[in-house]
């Protein structure tokens, strides 16, 4: 859900309500059973060697299986031997699971950012960020989680101060985000809205179901 203006005309609220009410094909966790919008959930595959291997891009060859993206569903799923299950043949988990998932989702959200940098949909830097705010609408707003609370606050509460529900994303770090950026450390960044800040808001909700977020990370239908 993209960020409204304050008092923006109802016309225009309307428009961009209906321009994100779909939450695309879901698919069944084969450990909950619960049927989830597919960006709330990991797909695997079965290597020739029969191990699970996650697929967070969705686009690896073969028959898939879905479990949610969190770190305890994917515990259970190793416990109780669902992928075995799933595929219909002894299937092992890759070693350190969750840990490899929350890597690859990691490194799927810092390429992301840089896909946004480059197509010169990306601003980077507390000043600047600021002055974007005070003209349009963020797509995602970034804040490092290892940046100072009062630099990271007062760009929060300025696009608090102006947007209805701004979404934003504190879970990567300031090394991730410069490598994202090309730059040492990044503290502060925003990503302007389009198809980019919709692809990474999927990518980071799931992120967040193997990695703490602050609790003022606002998104629709939040994992976790």
């Amino acid at each position: 859900m993209m960020p409204t203006r304050k008092n923006e005309p109802a016309q225009r609220l309307t428009a961009r309500k209906e321009k994100t009410t779909g939450d695309g094909p879901h698919r069944q966790c084969v450990v909950t059973r619960e049927s989830l919008p597919q960006d709330a959930l990991i797909r695997f595959v079965r290597s020739p060697d029969g191990i699970a291997v996650p697929d967070v891009s969705g686009k690896l060859p073969g028959r898939g299986a879905w479990v949610t993206a969190r770190r305890d569903t994917i515990a259970e799923a190793v416990k109780k031997g669902a992928f075995s299950r799933a595929f219909k043949m002894r299937t092992e988990p890759a070693d350190d699971l969750a840990g490899l998932i929350e890597r690859q989702l990691a490194k799927r959200c810092i390429g992301l950012l840089g896909m946004a940098k480059k197509a010169g949909e990306a601003i980077i830097g507390f000043d600047q960020v600021r002055d974007y705010l005070r003209k349009e609408a963020p797509g995602y707003l970034i804040e490092a989680a290892d940046g100072s609370e009062d630099g990271r606050n007062k760009v929060h509460f300025l696009a608090k101060a102006l947007y209805d529900t701004p979404r934003t994303a504190g879970a990567l770090t300031s090394a991730e985000l410069g490598m994202a950026f090309g730059r040492e450390r990044v503290i502060h960044a925003l990503l302007q809205e389009g198809p980019l800040s919709d692809s990474f808001d999927a990518a980071y909700k799931r992120l967040t179901g193997f990695r703490a977020a602050p609790e003022r990370d606002w998104f629709s239908g939040r994992i976790g």
